[in-house]
């Protein structure tokens, strides 16, 4: 594969390895592929949005901590993350819904977050914490979450996998099979690159086709200025062959190396959407860490800016909308149980 210089790229190039540039990846090509991937609609549908984040945290206050929703030992929060908090930050930016997923301070304990998915559930829906540990109790959880409560999605984080162990192995093969099953994506939250995790998501997505996929935050790809960053972004665009596997561009702090608005990642976001199709990228804040950074109205309209942008110079935008056909976040009949 061919490295590429970034300061020899024009502006909105397509960066893409030479493997990819004879096809032709238009936005209507990538929903042609995703039509002819369901062969019959057995989803229950999602809520719909006109502005969703599909990437926000939320854990309880110190005082409802104390009272009924501990955090988990040595991961107590130092930033503010409690609903009411979320609330007042969405209704500033106009943004109506959401998707919560649960936070590491709450680790599988997801007591709080059950409990806001309760009590505002035309506005959220949840995103569970897979619980990888070798008894296979998460499976059951992960079941029950989905079933019982509003979860749409589950994440899959490698570094809570027992050590030496990979997300392939027995549990998390039962995991993600089980996703798959009950209509839900799994999220990668792949932190250490994803270069690190490749071969595990790739072995995941061929023997598993039905169970879609999100890779948090670009899959912590960053503008790429050496060799390894370009093998890293050129894989990212590779995982476009796999139908079922979509793109959040959220926490776009975590990956740009500039302030917002973020202008070093419109190259990068240009490839992207021209391969996934605009369906297939969908925004997200990273709440409540947004907030110290561009401020959450600040994140939003960032990304707005880099979409319009790519728009305007005549390719794919992000998807900011959450429809109720939209088959990413409508869990199965199964899970719902109708059949």
């Amino acid at each position: 594969m061919a490295n590429l210089s970034v300061s020899a790229l024009p502006s909105l190039s397509l960066l893409v390895p030479l493997s990819f540039s004879s096809l032709s990846f238009t936005k209507n090509r990538a929903l042609t592929i995703m039509a002819s991937s369901s062969a019959k609609d057995t989803s229950v549908p999602s809520p719909s949005f006109k502005l969703f984040d599909s990437h926000v945290h939320v854990w309880a206050s110190p005082q409802d901590a104390a009272d009924k929703y501990p955090y988990f030992p040595g991961q107590e929060p130092t930033l503010r993350g409690d609903v009411d908090f979320l609330l007042e930050n969405m209704n500033e930016a106009g943004v109506e819904g959401a998707l919560i997923v649960q936070p590491i301070n709450h680790m599988f304990d997801h007591s709080y977050v059950t409990s806001v998915l309760k009590k505002y559930p035309n506005k959220f829906i949840g995103c569970l914490l897979a619980n990888p540990s070798n008894d296979g109790s998460g499976i059951k959880q992960l079941e029950e979450l989905v079933i019982n409560d509003n979860y749409r999605a589950v994440r899959f984080n490698p570094y809570l996998w027992p050590s030496g162990q990979k997300m392939t192995n027995e549990v998390g093969k039962a995991l993600f099979a089980k996703a798959g099953e009950l209509g839900v994506p799994v999220g990668f939250m792949l932190m250490k690159g994803l270069l690190i995790h490749i071969e595990e998501v790739m072995e995941l997505c061929e023997d598993f086709p039905d169970t879609k996929v999100i890779l948090d935050h670009v899959a912590f790809c960053k503008p790429p200025l050496d060799d390894e960053e370009t093998r890293a972004y050129h894989t990212l665009i590779e995982l476009s062959k796999y139908p079922q596997v979509y793109v959040k561009f959220s926490a776009l702090f975590r990956i740009s190396r500039e302030k917002a608005p973020y202008g070093d990642l419109i190259t990068m976001l240009s490839g992207l959407t021209n391969v996934f199709g605009s369906d297939r990228i969908i925004w997200g804040s990273d709440f409540p860490f947004v907030v110290q950074e561009s401020g959450y109205k600040g994140g939003l309209e960032a990304a707005e800016s880099l979409s319009k942008r790519l728009v305007k110079e005549g390719f794919s935008g992000v998807n900011f909308a959450l429809d109720g056909k939209n088959e990413l976040f409508s869990k199965s009949q199964v899970a719902s149980g109708l059949v």
